[in-house]
Order: C-alpha cells, then structure tokens, then sequence
C-alpha cells in the first residue's frame, strides 16, 4: 500500500480500558487519515477494524477473542478482505499466542508501535498474512506521530509519559508498555495549543506515572511535572488542568504546592494507593505505607483546603487478611473520597503476585461489596455536600434533554443546567440545588446577564 493512495476507506476502532487507550486510539485515526481512513461508528462495512486492548482486568484475553470471533464472521462476509488489528497491552503481552488462536487477524501491534500503523498495513498486504509489532523501539512514538485531525473536544487527554518502573506485585503495565518516558516539553505544550486552538478548554495529563514526568525542556534540561504544568497555564485560552495516574512515591512537595500556585491546575487529585496495610503494601511491591498516604492528603489539605481525592483500592490480593482488609477500611473512612475504583485481586501472568496462594475467591467477593459500599456511600455524601454552594462550571455541550446545558465542576462532576443558551467552552458560575447518583444539577447565577 501506497501512503499516497488516498482512496477512502471506512475505519472502525474499538476501545477498551483506560483514558490512555482513549487517546491512542484517537492517535491512530490520525496516524491512518492520510491514508483515506475516516472513523465508522460500527464494524459492519468497514475496511479495517482496530481492536485496542487492555489486560489489566481479569479474562481481558477472553473477552478479545470472543470479539474476535464476530469480527471473523464479519470478515468472512467481505471475502477476507477487511483488515482486523489487535493493538494495546493484551496484543503486546499475549501477540504469539493471539495469533495462533486466531490467525485471521491482520496485525498486532504493541501500544509503543502504532505510529509505525502505516508501515504495518504495507507489510500485511505485501505479506498477504499476519504482521506482528511487539518491540519497544528507541525512538519515541510521539517524534513520528501526525498533528492531531480533529478536536477531542471542550475537556480533552494529553498523554505525557508512558511506562513504569515500578513494578507491583499485581500490574503488567511494566511488561506491556515498557520503562518509564516522557515526552519533550516542546512536543507536549505544542499538542496543547493545537487542543485550544480546537476549543480545548480543559486538559488531563494522562501517564502510568505521570507525576514521575521529566521530559527534556527547550533549554536542554529536565522538567518536572510541575514546571511542565506553570508552562501550559500559560496558555491563552486553556482554563483547566489536570493529570493522571499518579504514584505516592512521586508526588515531590513541589508538586503539592503546585496545587496552591498555580490557578488552572484543579483541587481534584487520582492518587492509587491500592491498601491500606502495611504488610499488603510491602506484599504489592509499592515503596510506601499507609502512613504516607495519609501525610500526602494531609498536605494537600494544608495547602488547599477545598482540595478532594479519588484512589483505587485492590481487595483480596495475596496474603489480605480480614485484619488487612480492615485496615483498607479504616483508611477509606478516614480520607473521604470523592469517587474511588476498587477491584478484586485477579492474577496477571507474569507478574510476581500470581504464582501465590490466592484468597478465597467468595472472601474476596465479600469485601469488594463492603468496600464499593462504602466508597458509594462517600460519593454520595461528597455530591450532596455540593448542594447550596456557587462553583464555576465549565460547559461541554448539550444536555440529555432539550433545554439543558451540561459541564463539568473543578471536581470532575457531571453537571446539568436548565438553559437554554448556548454555552459551550464557557465557564460559569453555578448555584448547585440537587444532587443525582452520579450527577449534580444546578442554575446559573448570571442566567440575567446572559440572557440581556
């Protein structure tokens, strides 16, 4: 295949696990529009179906290949010819074995590789069979990518940094998308103004480790996050930042401070700490305890007062007691959460956890219930403590229902307003008057002004 060959073609591109995985896959789109590919919203008719995947959850493997297998019946239909791709951490983890199970699929191509697509696709068809790219090339994938074709949108993903060297006990993220590396200063901040100059108004860094940035600045040396983040507060037009996932182990006091400095960063911070018990913490290879967690938020706190946590929290790894497992609640309670993610420990292979005595799958069980409970029950309480207080609130679009407006808090919170005036990329204050599951609705506090 000729990359000037620009006949048009229909491109469908799946996506599963994180907001990383959301923006390679948008990564993709662009890297593949040169080529005649525009984004379908379905499988059926396309010329090349991407899969892009993610093995952190349980059975991620099983779940593809069952995709897999409608896909097959949708390639049958066009007579072989549709290109199916397995991108992302189960093809770089499981790529051999993938193929062997279903060797009608096109490509595998590992989450460090995609801007090689173009290459990729040649080699398939010059081949006419499977073409695998699992490797971690040296080079970054970000000097080869295109600029980005089309708006992500008023809030958009950046990604900065990809890789971990920290190697827990439960994760595969340090075998599927390789060491720890950030991307140049110069290539972030330009990505960011092509986002604002779209309609961007509020960007989230996204990274394994993302507080672990050092990315070479224009002036030969190293930048931290924090630096990184005073520079695009300088952005003209970008109202918002904030980055995610964070480690403990990085979140240096210049970091923290950072959150009282600088005025576009949020008072909203993703900080996993996985358990609450020492012995489990040491068990998952995390570096830190539960004692410097709490000293973490209570930093943060010190500095800026109206700051709130989201975490992720791991139930039942190998070796939890019930006395480990009280110990994780101990800590929810005291911290108060926002929202928070939990999971049930599921074996990874490969990964140093896995070949351990695991905890009765019905224990396990048990204590996610008691867990996700009470992190419900917190997020509940947080957004009923929004009732009655005037925040500002960045406007995405539409509501559900005609008449509404709808936006996002400093807090991340879905928020619905009643207007009918357009407002989307502007913030606004609003006056919060209920609070929903997973939404608080509120009035515009200008709604005069703005309608003279």
């Amino acid at each position: 295949m000729n990359t000037t060959d620009r006949k048009p073609r229909k491109l469908h591109v799946v996506t599963h696990g994180c907001q990383m995985n959301v923006y390679d896959s948008a990564r993709m789109a662009d890297v593949l529009a040169p080529l005649g590919y525009t984004t379908v919203d379905t499988p059926e008719g396309a010329d090349m179906v991407i899969m892009n995947t993610c093995h952190i959850r349980e059975r991620a493997e099983e779940k593809v290949f069952s995709a897999l297998g409608r896909l097959r019946v949708l390639k049958e239909d066009t007579g072989g010819k549709m290109m199916i791709a397995v991108t992302g951490c189960v093809a770089q983890a499981e790529g051999d074995i993938l193929l062997k199970r279903a060797p009608f699929v096109d490509l595998v191509v590992g989450p460090q590789a995609y801007h090689r697509l173009p290459e990729l696709i040649a080699q398939a068809h010059r081949k006419q069979g499977s073409v695998i790219d699992t490797e971690f090339p040296t080079e970054q994938k970000f000097d080869f990518l295109p600029d980005a074709a089309a708006s992500q949108g008023v809030i958009a993903n950046l990604t900065i940094q990809e890789g971990c060297d920290k190697f827990c006990s439960f994760c595969v993220v340090p075998y599927t998308r390789g060491a720890e590396a950030s991307r140049p200063v110069t290539s972030v901040l330009a990505e960011a103004k092509r986002m604002v100059a779209q309609g961007t108004r509020e960007i989230a860094l996204l990274g394994q480790n993302v507080n672990a940035y050092h990315g070479e600045g224009p002036d030969g040396k190293i930048w931290s996050l924090t630096r990184l983040l005073a520079a695009l507060a300088e952005i003209e037009g970008l109202e918002r930042l904030r980055y995610t996932t964070s480690h403990p182990n990085d979140m240096t006091d210049e970091l923290i401070l950072a959150h009282r400095d600088n005025a576009k960063l949020m008072p909203f911070l993703h900080l996993p700490v996985q358990s609450g018990s020492d012995k489990i913490l040491t068990a998952m290879n995390r570096k830190h305890g539960a004692d410097d967690f709490r000293r973490i938020v209570a930093r943060l706190r010190e500095v800026r007062p109206d700051m709130a946590f989201t975490s992720d929290f791991i139930v039942g790894h190998p070796g939890e007691t019930d006395a480990d497992f009280a110990a994780t609640m101990a800590l929810v309670r005291e911290t108060r959460f926002a929202l928070a993610y939990s999971f049930k420990y599921s074996p990874r292979p490969g990964t140093p956890a896995a070949g351990l005595p695991q905890v009765e799958a019905a224990v396990g069980d048990a204590r996610l219930y008691e867990l996700q409970a009470e992190l419900r029950r917190q997020q509940d309480e947080f957004n009923a403590e929004s009732v009655g207080l005037t925040m500002p609130v960045l406007f995405t679009g539409h509501g559900r229902h005609a008449g509404q407006i709808a936006g996002r808090s400093p807090y991340a919170q879905p928020v619905v307003v009643e207007n009918a005036t357009e407002l989307t990329g502007e913030i606004h204050e609003v006056k919060i008057t209920r609070a929903n599951p997973n939404s608080i609705i509120g009035i515009l506090i200008d709604k005069e002004k703005i309608a003279a």
